[in-house]
């Protein structure tokens, strides 16, 4: 039976530490986006670096998550869409839910249902690619995870991108996020409390328990 599910969360929440360690407990194919060393990649450096300059946000809203969905098409057509196929479980950091946390952000919100909407439509419908299964979203305060990527970068600032220096943006990721997780029926893992993270295993053992009730479906 084909499984996708996704690890999702924000800048700093620990989902490539989750996904090594769910690599030690499941018997599946893992990957992560965005693919960064492909031509499609390489575009959202690109934009991260803040190269093209947007100044509408209600064009980069949309033109960002164009570029960010034919990175996941490339993917899936090149790399892990036979493997998903076959029914071997795949199991995903970031995915089209980071479309919603990052770029839905940048509209007013009376525009998050109709851009939730169009999302889908491009990647599930026009582009075919498949639905996740189940999304966990990691729901690290915003506190902490600001702690943790400077800690990533051995304290230099400017190693981060132009959505991790923003502080005030990735607060109102975490607003996006919560309410998308609303919508959709994501499953939230909190990931930390009272200024400090949880233990990585406190929570790979949450999401476990999630991933192994869906794998019983």
């Amino acid at each position: 039976m084909k499984k996708l599910i996704v690890i999702e969360g924000l800048d700093g929440s620990g989902k490539s530490t989750q996904l090594e360690l769910m690599k030690s407990r499941y018997d599946a194919h893992f990957i992560t986006f965005p693919y960064y060393e492909t031509d499609s990649g390489r575009m959202i450096s690109a934009y991260l670096r803040g190269d093209f300059n947007e100044p509408d946000p209600k064009v980069s809203a949309y033109s960002a998550s164009i570029m960010y969905a034919a990175d996941r098409y490339t993917s899936f057509r090149t790399h892990w869409g036979p493997l998903y196929e076959s029914g071997l479980p795949v199991i995903s950091a970031r995915y089209v839910s980071s479309n919603a946390i990052y770029q839905m952000t940048k509209l007013d919100r009376s525009e998050w249902d109709s851009y939730l909407d169009w999302l889908c439509d491009l990647e599930y419908e026009k582009l075919g690619m498949p639905r996740p299964d189940l999304t966990i979203f990691l729901d690290m305060p915003g506190d902490i995870s600001q702690k943790l990527l400077l800690k990533r970068y051995g304290g230099d600032e400017s190693k981060k991108d132009i959505h991790e220096r923003d502080i005030s943006f990735q607060r109102r990721c975490r607003e996006a996020a919560l309410y998308t997780a609303e919508r959709f029926g994501w499953k939230r893992v909190l990931c930390g409390e009272n200024g400090e993270p949880f233990r990585a295993e406190t929570i790979g053992s949450a999401i476990s328990a999630l991933i192994d009730e869906e794998l019983k479906n």
